[in-house]
């Protein structure tokens, strides 16, 4: 067993939270005038099924790296369950849905350690736009699940050379400064995209399209892994992990599109419709173009496809129609399999291919929706889509995405190179040999 330095920074850190907790007094009484039972019943169990998102997501990419990487990886996505939930009640939830300032971020002090979270009134935004028929509390903490899994899907790109370290410190950085900002922009009825009249039903732009660019950019800054330059690239360690970590991921998405309706009622039942049915599209969009290439049906590619078609419905899953999904879901995972085919002939080092399936993915859903989009369906679209006649919503889609790829892909970066000048990102060439689970952990599984 490997020793390393002994740090008191990280500890220290946490137990000023644990005391500063202590003197924070919470109300304990939750509004019932105005909550429905069923609505309730339905985001409490939707959360769970977010939040099961996540080792689902470390099944998935465990799966596909090689043996020597598997619990490094998969501990990247369960370490942010911890890391993320707590800076989520600390300040995380006020900057994305505190008191707008300026419709670029939330005050910070409005829900600081989660004060007023729990006797808070039923709505949200300067004018009371958004009506609640849920607790506030279980909004913030359905929210919570969004902002946990986010920043896990970017430890795909960085896998089997990334410092654990590292990581977890740029995932603080990014969940405060590229997630938050998103999430308020997008989602708070006083954000700029927002007003903008921009549509996200349940993240494309806010989780995938920002987990994608900073993938992307992550890729950039940490180069290839020296298996990469070699050509020696580790077949996967265990497809049935990913088979397992796809099931989980499609399962806990009805939570993730269906409980963005935020109750049980008819436009949840047209968001589960349409997520399962865009995910089982693209799971035979990807094998299918696949066939075209003269490969083989595999496994490996459905629960690619499957994921991609998830991602894309994402955006869309509340305001397009059930026969759409399908097609959002094939042409989506056809476009991911040709860029993702291009970043496996190219030296970009995107490990798992998280910008070519969840950048491209959010994305295309992003542009899908500004053109699919119908208030036949959800009478929260202002304007229709591209697809009905109507322009100003797609344009205004066009836009949100230079502006949101430019922001996410460019702040990333530049949370890179500070991480990097305090934690190096990148370990040394003898850790990458010998593979993260021994070097970062001290821990291994038989080959």
């Amino acid at each position: 067993m490997t020793t390393q330095k002994p740090t008191w920074i990280p500890l220290l850190v946490l137990l000023a939270v644990a005391v500063l907790a202590l003197f924070t007094d919470l109300p304990g009484s939750i509004p019932t005038e105005g909550i429905d039972t069923g609505d309730t019943a339905w985001l409490i169990v939707a959360s769970g099924l977010v939040l099961l998102m996540t080792p689902g997501l470390a099944y998935f990419y465990g799966g596909m790296v090689n043996h020597k990487n598997v619990i490094s990886t998969m501990l990247q996505s369960f370490i942010a369950m911890g890391v993320i939930s707590v800076i989520w009640v600390v300040f995380g939830f006020s900057l994305a849905f505190g008191d707008s300032i300026g419709g670029w971020i939330g005050d910070p002090t409005t829900f600081f350690m989660f004060n007023h979270v729990f006797d808070h009134k039923l709505s949200l935004g300067s004018a009371d736009q958004i009506k609640f028929t849920i607790p506030f509390a279980l909004f913030a903490f359905f929210q919570m699940k969004f902002a946990v899994i986010t920043p896990a899907l970017i430890s795909g790109a960085l896998a089997e050379r990334i410092n654990f370290k590292a990581y977890v410190l740029f995932m603080v950085l990014f969940c405060i400064c590229v997630y938050s900002p998103l999430a308020h922009w997008t989602w708070h009825p006083d954000g700029f995209l927002f007003n903008l009249g921009v549509l996200d039903f349940a993240g494309g732009t806010v989780v995938h399209m920002s987990a994608g660019w900073a993938a992307l950019a992550g890729a950039l800054y940490l180069r290839r892994r020296k298996s990469h330059i070699e050509s020696n690239i580790l077949p996967p360690a265990n497809i049935p992990y990913v088979l397992l970590g796809t099931a989980l991921l499609w399962f806990g998405w009805f939570g993730f599109n269906a409980g963005s309706a935020l109750g049980a009622n008819s436009l949840s039942v047209s968001a589960f419709a349409t997520t399962h049915i865009a995910a089982a599209a693209a799971g035979l969009s990807w094998i299918l173009f696949d066939v075209t290439r003269g490969k083989k049906v595999s496994a490996l590619g459905f629960c690619i496809g499957a994921v991609v078609g998830l991602v894309a419905i994402t955006p869309a899953a509340g305001f397009v129609t059930l026969p759409v999904a399908i097609f959002i879901g094939v042409i989506s995972a056809m476009v991911s399999n040709i860029i993702a085919h291009w970043r496996a002939s190219s030296n970009l080092d995107d490990t798992l291919d998280v910008f070519p399936c969840h950048g491209v993915g959010g994305m295309m859903g992003m542009l899908l929706t500004g053109i699919f989009a119908t208030s036949a369906v959800n009478s929260a679209v202002a304007a229709n889509g591209l697809f009905y006649g109507e322009t100003e919503l797609f344009v205004k889609h066009i836009l949100a995405l230079a502006i949101v790829s430019a922001f996410a892909f460019g702040v990333s970066y530049i949370l890179l190179i500070v991480t990097d000048k305090i934690i190096p990102l990148r370990v040394n060439e003898e850790e990458e040999r010998l593979g993260l689970d021994i070097s970062q952990h001290d821990e291994s599984i038989s080959e």
